[in-house]
């Protein structure tokens, strides 16, 4: 595995290609970060040589001013070790100076109402963080494909729309969610939860679970669905829900009564950790259509 710490090395390294896949990251790396990486092997393999880069970059402007930037986790060598026993091809983990050199002043932004809801009103900021340094990776990079979970739901839907805006040439790949035996989704962020906090927060799984099955078995009335998760999270004291949402995909406008796709979706606090989770529902597969 090459580790690659500059701009120019991964350019060195090989550059793009058709069978390129790339997982971009932010470490403390889980199963639900190799489960990208699984996936990106998969394709490449069967489009070419299986070439497959991970970056592992924390971006600061993706973090407001009293969230966890600092206390954010951190673990390099382990990150390295399990992707070495992954069998990715290439690692790039540059510093901060690398990704915003002195006088760094080129922001990459999507307006519009993907950017105005959810994550983006409780996050002023947050996502102009995201799309900018993903669009720099991308540039870096330039892979074939790019792999991201459909946990953070709205940010693949952001970055969608920027790849589709600014024709950037990869692929997005949206990869399932993987989940904790309970059913709570996967995260960095699960290392804060206190023993008490982490029982409480396996309320987030059922109750998005009560509600798709509402949807499944007819439920149309998206205050209905939005209730019946409201209903079972307010049965956990430590359980503070910031938003409960049933919105439309291309806008993330609100649906009254649900008539395509939707993604009832919720941020969290359990204890003193912000969590969030969806469910995605009306898909024609199990994973959204983005490019």
């Amino acid at each position: 595995m090459d580790r690659l710490e500059t701009v120019d090395q991964v350019r060195a390294w090989g550059g793009s290609g058709p069978d390129l896949g790339f997982v971009p990251t932010m470490g403390a790396l889980h199963a639900g970060h190799l489960a990208l990486v699984e996936q990106a092997h998969s394709d490449s393999t069967r489009i070419g040589s299986g070439r497959v880069i991970v970056s592992i970059f924390v971006n600061p402007l993706q973090f407001g001013p009293n969230e966890d930037l600092e206390r954010y986790p951190r673990d390099l060598e382990g990150d390295l070790r399990q992707l070495a026993e992954a069998k990715v091809d290439a690692v790039f983990f540059p510093k901060l100076d690398e990704i915003y050199p002195d006088g760094f002043a080129t922001t990459v932004q999507v307006d519009g109402p993907l950017t105005e809801r959810l994550e983006a009103a409780s996050r002023p900021g947050h996502f102009a963080g995201v799309t900018t340094v993903v669009a720099k990776l991308f540039q870096i990079v330039q892979p074939a494909r790019s792999y991201f979970g459909m946990k953070d739901a709205q940010q693949l839907l952001v970055i969608a729309k920027m790849v589709r805006d600014l024709a950037i040439p990869t692929a997005l790949v949206p990869v399932p969610t993987v989940r904790e035996p309970d059913g709570l989704a996967m995260s960095s962020r699960n290392a804060y939860l206190t023993p008490q906090a982490r029982a409480a927060a396996a309320a987030i799984p059922r109750a998005l679970d009560s509600a798709a099955e509402l949807y499944e078995g007819g439920e149309r009335d998206a205050g209905r669905l939005r209730q019946s998760v409201e209903t079972a999270l307010g049965n956990e004291p430590l359980l503070r829900p910031q938003y409960v949402s049933c919105a439309r995909l291309d806008t993330l406008e609100e649906w009254d009564k649900v008539e395509g796709a939707a993604l009832l979706s919720l941020a969290v606090e359990a204890g003193q950790t912000r969590l969030i989770d969806n469910r995605w529902l009306g898909l024609a597969g199990d994973r959204p259509e983005l490019n």
